[in-house]
């Protein structure tokens, strides 16, 4: 079975202890490493390669907003679930925007923790897409077009099609069901969409789908 590796990072040491004590008591996680500070969190990534950083957004010396933008542009296979007290969404914009994979509120039950550790790790959507689709209406509604991307004029036809049905907050059986398509056959379409955008994830397909104008805000 394969284990995987966790860094911790959050200001508060008893935050640290309490997640620490929830994700050794699995016997597929592991804490690797825990961080004080945004510094410390990028360099503990650097130097452990952990399969997930659960990154706490208000820390001093870098918040984590920064701290998960470093370590993604530092090219980091890592993938950042970002946790935080607050539920505000322009910090769930701010966080995927800067490369991570998810978001939580602190107060979770440690199965929820434990679940959302193994899921970030997977690549899939922590945030249901219908969320982010409403959080993306929100804060992306007075968001001025951005020209296309060189990248979108690589994609077929249909994979543009298939990434206008992801930012349509649908799933992959939902999107096989519109097109007629097999979900293997979907599956690969998603899969050749997030190599040629370059995207880390499906959740990042979503904000690509809102950024290049294939879907639009329903609430301006």
């Amino acid at each position: 079975m394969t284990t995987l590796r966790v860094v911790v990072a959050d200001d508060q040491a008893l935050v640290r202890t309490g997640f620490r004590m929830i994700i050794d008591a699995r016997d597929d996680l592991e804490v690797v490493g825990e961080a004080a500070d945004g510094g410390e969190a990028v360099r503990l990534t650097r130097e452990l390669a952990p399969d997930v950083v659960l990154m706490d957004v208000r820390m001093p010396v870098l918040d984590g907003i920064e701290a998960t933008r470093r370590i993604v542009t530092g090219g980091s296979s890592a993938r950042v679930l970002v946790l935080t007290t607050w539920d505000v969404d322009a910090h769930v914009v701010a966080a995927l925007r800067a490369g991570a994979s998810g978001f939580l509120l602190k107060d979770m039950r440690p199965g929820e923790l434990v679940d959302a550790i193994r899921v970030t790790a997977r690549g899939d959507a922590l945030l249901a897409p219908a969320v982010l689709g409403r959080v993306l209406d929100r804060f992306l509604s007075t968001a001025p077009d951005q020209p296309p991307p060189p990248s979108l004029r690589d994609l077929s036809g249909r994979e543009r099609e298939v990434l206008t049905l992801i930012g349509q907050a649908l799933s992959n059986t939902e999107i096989a069901e519109r097109l007629g398509l097999s979900e293997a056959t979907v599956k690969n379409h998603v899969t050749a969409v997030l190599r040629k955008l370059d995207l880390r994830d499906r959740v990042h397909a979503v904000v690509a789908a809102y950024d290049h104008g294939l879907v639009r805000p329903r609430h301006p």
